[in-house]
């Protein structure tokens, strides 16, 4: 079986706060983005290709000389149709797509994906379960004010994670029939496949904010990882 990832990394990161996009933030001495690429090929995939702002383009390939790099879009999907044009249509038997803000992946997260696609599930995703207690609410007074109006049993609920597995032929068909969004099983879902899960890691979060990237560079520092 050969697996290529993709990972759209065009976006700006606005709500990191860091003053540019939040691929290119240092994590441990290295971008987020070296080390979201570095995790793949730990894993074993065969082939990598990178969206990224068009003015990074050049020094996005000079810092990943292993690595197809592109013009990703203004809105995530747009990316990755980008990075599916670079790989053509018969490329490799599994597609994986992975958040680079994900840059702690242990490398058994994308072993299962790809083993459950391998085995024929057609769109894999890793989920872990959630642990918070969570509430339906209203929102009154023009949004000052939100009230409770259930408690939703969380004991079916999933918090899905990156990389996504799909067959090529699923991912091709799930972007063609639908517009933006922010989860690529979501559009195969729309499209009518069967999403199936395996189980993800709590390393696999995704930095979003100032404090999610203090937290990953607090587990580098402790595990010694440079």
């Amino acid at each position: 079986m050969t697996t290529v990832a993709l990972i759209p990394a065009a976006g700006s990161g606005t709500r990191l706060g860091a003053g540019m996009p939040k691929a290119f933030v240092d994590l441990g001495g290295r971008t987020i983005l070296e080390r979201s690429v570095d995790g793949v090929f730990a894993a074993g995939v065969d082939e990598v290709v990178v969206a990224v702002p068009a003015e990074l383009l050049d020094a996005t390939r000079s810092m990943l000389p292993r690595v197809h790099v592109v013009i990703g879009g203004s809105v995530r999907s747009d990316s990755v149709r980008a990075c599916l044009a670079e790989v053509g249509p018969s490329a490799s038997d599994v597609v994986l797509i992975h958040d680079a803000a994900r840059a702690l992946t242990p490398p058994e997260v994308f072993t299962r994906v790809i083993d459950a696609v391998s085995q024929g599930s057609d769109v894999v995703v890793p989920a872990v379960p959630v642990t918070d207690t969570l509430k339906r609410v209203v929102t009154q007074q023009s949004g000052a004010v939100e009230t409770v109006v259930a408690t939703v049993d969380r004991t079916p609920l999933r918090a899905v994670q990156t990389p996504q597995g799909f067959r090529p032929e699923a991912l091709r068909r799930a972007h063609a029939a639908a517009g933006d969004a922010t989860d690529d099983a979501g559009l195969a879902e729309a499209a009518g496949y069967a999403v199936h899960v395996v189980p993800g890691d709590l390393m696999a979060f995704k930095i979003t904010t100032a404090w999610d990237l203090r937290i990953a560079r607090m587990l580098l520092e402790s595990t010694g990882v440079r």
